[in-house]
């Protein structure tokens, strides 16, 4: 199928954007990398009646210290993440994922603002947040705002963003030295979207015992959430000593089944990637 017919304008300033975002004559929606609402206008799945095409906006591109941590701009492309010295050190979680997330012709094209302001519930980069304890920054014409990623995704496709506000950066904070990662899903395919995923985060010296857990599923429910009960469950312990009551509290997950996998399987497949991603801990 063909897309319905729609405007296209690509603004040179942030200023630009939020003027033609805030139009009302026309439904406007942004175009980021385009990987995921290209396709859904080719469906008629979406008919923005003007695309604003975020591509020439410098402002919000690059990645850069912040501190001790990570300041990266929305239209930073996956496969520049992936390339980074800086990101390798830093977000080290997101470096065991980057090369998880769909195929190479999209990471050329897909960037990170993007996948964070959709909220795909089975895309990575979302749960990769909430492991890291990120915070998203938006802003519109009014001014700028700053949401923790734990209160950013609120469910299928639906996150805190409000008419006329652009994600334009995410900040990673600088990891504690004995802080620990490690990344899991399972796929038909490897790059396909993955019928179950998990990030794990934690404190403690190789081998032995660990707190301060996050623990952040993508793929198994209506969005990318951190299961609590879980993370209580190992919280001071060895990590695989601790697996089985981690599994057996995720229960608490609202799991729900897509076209890969029905609930009880989502469920199932859950324990499987947390005890893998423990074992890599």
């Amino acid at each position: 199928m063909k897309a319905a017919e729609f405007k296209y304008e690509r603004p040179g300033s942030l200023a630009e954007a939020f003027a033609l975002l805030e139009d009302g004559d026309l439904d406007a929606t942004p175009l980021a990398g385009g990987q995921s609402l290209v396709p859904m206008m080719n469906f008629r799945l979406a008919q923005p009646g003007m695309l604003v095409d975020l591509s020439a906006l410098d402002e919000i591109k690059g990645i850069s210290g912040d501190g001790g941590g990570l300041r990266i701009g929305a239209m930073t492309r996956y496969v520049d993440l992936a390339a980074s010295a800086l990101v390798a050190e830093r977000a080290p979680l997101m470096a065991m994922a980057l090369p998880h997330i769909a195929h190479a012709a999209i990471r050329n094209r897909g960037t990170i603002g993007g996948s964070v302001a959709l909220a795909d519930p089975a895309a990575e980069m979302p749960a990769l947040l909430l492991a890291l304890d990120a915070e998203i920054t938006v802003q519109s014409s009014a001014g700028t705002k700053t949401h923790a990623a734990a209160d950013f995704f609120l469910g299928m496709y639906e996150t805190a963003l409000q008419s006329g506000e652009l994600v334009t950066a995410i900040t990673v904070p600088a990891p504690a030295p004995d802080r620990r990662f490690a990344f899991y899903e399972l796929a038909r395919r490897h790059g396909d979207y993955a019928m179950a995923g998990v990030a794990v985060a934690a404190s403690g010296a190789p081998g032995g015992v660990c707190s301060d857990y996050r623990v952040a599923f993508f793929s198994v429910s209506d969005r990318a959430l951190r299961a609590t009960a879980a993370e209580a469950a190992l919280d001071g312990k060895v990590p695989m000593d601790g697996a089985e009551a981690a599994i057996a509290a995720l229960g608490e997950i609202p799991f729900a089944g897509d076209l890969n996998a029905a609930t009880a399987t989502k469920q199932h497949l859950s324990g499987v990637v947390l005890k893998r991603a423990l074992e890599r801990v």
